[in-house]
């Protein structure tokens, strides 16, 4: 997960302080448990990733075990995710391909 470091990018995302610090300490929990050796360590960072799962199941609708379960699904360095579509444009026809990873649904070109 990307974290911003400044309140300037989170003006501009314009997302609560709330999400931005959850996000963070995911990201934290995350790092730590990759690298962590000691199982004193893991434990911490599994309390870390518990209380991020607190704070975005006290403002959603999902429940902390949901959340932990996303994030489960997320292991290694956290690192930012980047996508990139574009579009193309033939006469009166655009392109657009079927994602198998997302249920054969359609999109445009990207990865």
């Amino acid at each position: 997960m990307a974290t911003f470091d400044s309140t300037v990018e989170r003006e501009i995302v314009n997302e609560p302080d709330w999400i931005q610090w959850a996000r963070a300490l995911q990201a934290i929990s995350q790092k730590g448990l990759h690298f962590a050796e000691d199982q004193y360590d893991k434990d911490r960072y599994q309390q870390i990733a518990k209380i991020a799962a607190e704070i975005l199941a006290h403002h959603t609708n999902l429940s902390e075990k949901k959340i932990l379960e996303l994030n489960a699904t997320e292991f290694g360095y956290a690192t930012p995710k980047v996508d990139v579509r574009g579009v193309v444009f033939k006469d009166a026809k655009i392109l657009l391909v079927r994602e198998i990873a997302d249920h054969g649904r359609w999109t445009l070109p990207g990865g």
